[in-house]
């Protein structure tokens, strides 16, 4: 089967004068989990919304397993699940119910008791949509995505609005997801929710693909190098440190020190101190993290 389950090419979409998405192109490999990241209106959803077929794009294609959502669209439902972002249910349809309902719209669907199992849904199988709470009606969402044994979910905004241990256990279930073979497209502003999760991401800004990499990749080519921060009982010379060729600047913060280099700025800083009689107490190092590149690739304006 072939590598690439999506394959988006300088899809065009705008509403009005607005221009939404600008020539965007991307694709997702089978079997990942591939992140789009984005500030607040740059195209994240009506992109999804594409791929799943909800929206047609005004140019570029858009292929999902090898099918055109927009005039394969009963095979492309078959083949796509999605949780939208302000998806909603009626305040006293039961769990059950709701999972019975979605599986008559598939051919093919999964066992609805077995999915609220997988899911841990069974204990509120009974229980009416209005009553449940955050971290539960996000699990019914997964469910719903999935209930038509897709190949591909789409998860937009999944944790929005959850504390962090539902967030936390929302994590994990995606992880289960993509291990039991679906593809899934998350789209989110959680930043470490990104990190933990994504296989590889895409950054969207103004509409436009800004940057594409695992998060590795994003945060290094981010990174400036490394910060070290600590405190002395024993007054320093900055020139000791400053005259080191790792070193870029020495600041205070406080009582603490703060040292910026490059990545290898570590030893010869612990070195040239330990050489000095000078012992540092409550040494940090901080690196870069994936909010210091979505910062840097996409600036608030």
């Amino acid at each position: 089967m072939p590598e690439n389950l999506v394959i988006v090419e300088n899809l065009h979409k705008s509403y009005g004068s607005v221009v939404a998405v600008d020539d965007v192109s991307l694709t997702v490999r089978r079997g990942e989990i591939f992140g789009i990241l984005g500030p607040n209106g740059a195209g994240k959803t009506t992109t999804v919304e594409a791929i799943a077929g909800l929206r047609a794009p005004d140019r570029g294609t858009v292929r999902v397993a090898g099918l055109d959502p927009q005039a394969d669209r009963a095979k492309t439902t078959a083949v796509v699940g999605v949780q939208l972002q302000a998806a909603e249910l009626p305040e006293r349809l039961r769990v059950d119910e709701a999972l019975e309902l979605y599986a008559s719209f598939y051919p093919s669907p999964a066992n609805p008791a077995e999915l609220m199992e997988k899911l841990g849904l069974t204990k509120v199988r009974k229980s009416a949509f209005g009553n449940l709470s955050g971290g539960q009606k996000q699990r019914l969402s997964i469910a719903l995505a999935l209930i038509g044994n897709p190949q591909l979910a789409i998860l937009d905004e999944l944790t929005t609005g959850l504390d962090p241990q539902a967030r936390r256990d929302t994590w994990e279930l995606i992880r289960q997801v993509r291990d039991s073979g679906v593809t899934i497209i998350l789209v989110t502003h959680f930043m470490a929710e990104a990190e933990y999760l994504c296989d590889r991401i895409a950054v969207i800004d103004a509409g436009r693909v800004i940057a594409l990499d695992t998060p590795t990749g994003l945060i290094g080519a981010a990174s400036s190098g490394q910060r070290i921060s600590f405190r002395l009982t024993t007054e320093l010379d900055d020139t000791l440190l400053t005259a080191l060729p790792e070193v870029t600047t020495v600041s205070r913060d406080g009582a603490r020190i703060v040292v910026e280099g490059n990545e290898n700025l570590l030893v010869p800083l612990i070195t040239t101190l330990a050489a000095h009689h000078h012992n540092p107490l409550d040494l940090h190092t901080e690196h870069a993290t994936l909010d210091d590149a979505f910062l840097t690739l996409a600036p608030t304006p």
